[in-house]
C-alpha cells in the first residue's frame, strides 16, 4: 500500500499537472440563494476561525473536516458536529457534494492540498501565504489555469472598507508620484506568541506524520514540528510569511505591483533561542515601478504596533494601522516626532496568531458570494502568487545572505 507522501509526490510530478480535460466537473451549479456546502483541510487555531466565518454566513453547511492530527478532529466536532472527519484529506476531496474547501494547513503543505483540490473540482479559500516555494506556485497555477475554479487567498484586509479609503486618496491629485512604502510589524513577545504547550497526545498514534511532513526533508516524528511548525524553515517562512504578506498582499492589490525586481533581506534571531526562523528582520523590495517597498518586524518591542503602513508620495502621505483605519495627510505637514500614527492602539495587547476579526468575516462573505456567483474575489490567485514570491525573495535573500534578484523569464529566484 502506498504512503500519502508517495501519493502526493506522483501526483505532483511533472507528468501530474492534469490536462484541463482531466480536472473533475463540480456536482451542480449552484444558484444566487443555494446552500454552499464546505469542507475544510486543517483544523487548527486559524482553520477552526475560518470554518466559524464560513458558519457565520447565510446558507453554509460544513459537511467534511481533515486534520492530520486526531485531536484538531475531535475539537472542529464543537463547531461542526455533523460533520465528516478524516485525517487524509484525500478521503475529503472524494465527496462530490462538497463545492468548497477551506485550506488552512502549515504552508509548506499548501500546494500538496490544492493541487488535488481544483483537480477535484472544489473552489478554494487558500489561507496565506498562498505557496511556500516558487515551484509550489507554478505548480498551483497550471492546476488553476482553464479549471474554472474560484479561488480566494485568505489577505482578509482586501475586503476591508480601507480598500474603497485607500483608493480615494491614491489619486494622482493627491499623491502626486509614489516613490516608497513603508510598512512593520512588532510585537514584545516571547516567540511573536507563536510558542504553543505540547498536548500529550500528540504521538505518533494520533498523528499522521508522513501526512505532515508531505515533501519536506524527512525526520523521525517530533511533536514540537507538529504544533509549533512556525518555529522551522521546513514548514515555514516565519513572520515574513505570518505577517508581512499581508501588508504586501494589500497594497500589491491597490497599486498593482508586480513581483518585485529585487528583494535584501537581513536580521537574525536574538531572544528566540528554540525557532529557526528570525525574530527580528528588515526586508528592501525594489519594484520595478520604481518604488521602494520596505517591511521590518521584530518580537521584542511593540511600540509602534503590528502595523502601521505609510505610503509617501511628493504630494501626499497614506497611513494604514493594523485595524485597517485609513487616513491622507497632504505634503508639507510633518507627523508628531516620536508619536506613534494609532493614538488609539491598545498597550500590552497579546498577540492574536489566529486572527479572527470582522475582516475575515467580510473575506468569506466574499469568496461564498463568488462561489455562487462565478466573479472573482476580492483576493484572486493573481494577487497571491505575487505576494508569495514576494515573500519567497524575501526569505531566500535572508538565508543566503544575499541580495536575490527574479529571473521574470524563467520565473526563478536568482
Amino acid at each position: 500500500m502506498s504512503t500519502r507522501r508517495e501519493f502526493v509526490g506522483k501526483l505532483l510530478a511533472g507528468a501530474a499537472a492534469l490536462a484541463v480535460s482531466e480536472t473533475v466537473a463540480p456536482s451542480h451549479v449552484l444558484g444566487a440563494n443555494d446552500r454552499v456546502r464546505i469542507g475544510l483541510i486543517g483544523a487548527g487555531g486559524r482553520g477552526k476561525e475560518i470554518l466559524k466565518a464560513a458558519l457565520s454566513c447565510p446558507n453554509t453547511e460544513a459537511v467534511a473536516v481533515a486534520d492530520v492530527y486526531s485531536r484538531r478532529l475531535e475539537e472542529v466536532k464543537k463547531l461542526a458536529p455533523q460533520a465528516k472527519t478524516y485525517q487524509d484529506f484525500r478521503r475529503l476531496l472524494e465527496d462530490k457534494s462538497i463545492d468548497a474547501v477551506l485550506i488552512a494547513t502549515p504552508q509548506h503543505q499548501h500546494a500538496l492540498n490544492f493541487v488535488p483540490a481544483i483537480q477535484a473540482g472544489k473552489d478554494i479559500y487558500q489561507e496565506k501565504t498562498m505557496a511556500f516555494n516558487p515551484d509550489h506556485a507554478k505548480r498551483m497555477r497550471r492546476a488553476l489555469q482553464g479549471s474554472g475554479r474560484v479561488v480566494q487567498i485568505g489577505i482578509q484586509s482586501t475586503s476591508s472598507p480601507a480598500v474603497q479609503r485607500a483608493r480615494e486618496y491614491l489619486r494622482p491629485e493627491r499623491m502626486g508620484v509614489i516613490t516608497a512604502i513603508h510598512t512593520h510589524h512588532y510585537r514584545n513577545a516571547p516567540y511573536g506568541g507563536w510558542k504553543r504547550a505540547l498536548p500529550p497526545d500528540c504521538d505518533p498514534q494520533h498523528v499522521d506524520w508522513s501526512g505532515f511532513q508531505g515533501e519536506a526533508k524527512p525526520y523521525p516524528f517530533n511533536a514540537n514540528r507538529v504544533i509549533n511548525w512556525r518555529f522551522y524553515w521546513d514548514y515555514s517562512g516565519g513572520n515574513v510569511f505570518e505577517n508581512m504578506v499581508h501588508q504586501v498582499g494589500f497594497w500589491y492589490k491597490l497599486l498593482n505591483l508586480k513581483i518585485p525586481s529585487s528583494v535584501t533581506m537581513t536580521g537574525a534571531n536574538y531572544l528566540s533561542p528554540e525557532m529557526e526562523v528570525p525574530d527580528t528582520m528588515d526586508v528592501s523590495m525594489n519594484q520595478a515601478e520604481k518604488l521602494l517597498f520596505t517591511w521590518n518586524s521584530m518580537f521584542g518591542n511593540s511600540y509602534f504596533g503590528e502595523g502601521d503602513d505609510l505610503v509617501l508620495g511628493n504630494k501626499g502621505t497614506i497611513l494604514r494601522n493594523d485595524r485597517d483605519q485609513v487616513r491622507y495627510q497632504p505634503q508639507g505637514r510633518a507627523a508628531s516626532a516620536g508619536q506613534s500614527l494609532d493614538s488609539e492602539r491598545v498597550s500590552g495587547q497579546v498577540p492574536d496568531i489566529v486572527g479572527g476579526s470582522d475582516t475575515t468575516n467580510l473575506h468569506m462573505q466574499d469568496f461564498l458570494d463568488c462561489v455562487r456567483s462565478r466573479k472573482e474575489p476580492n483576493c484572486p490567485f493573481e494577487i497571491g502568487f505575487r505576494s508569495a514570491l514576494a515573500c519567497q525573495m524575501a526569505i531566500a535573500s535572508y538565508r543566503q545572505g544575499r541580495t536575490v534578484h527574479w529571473d521574470e523569464k524563467r520565473e526563478e529566484i536568482a
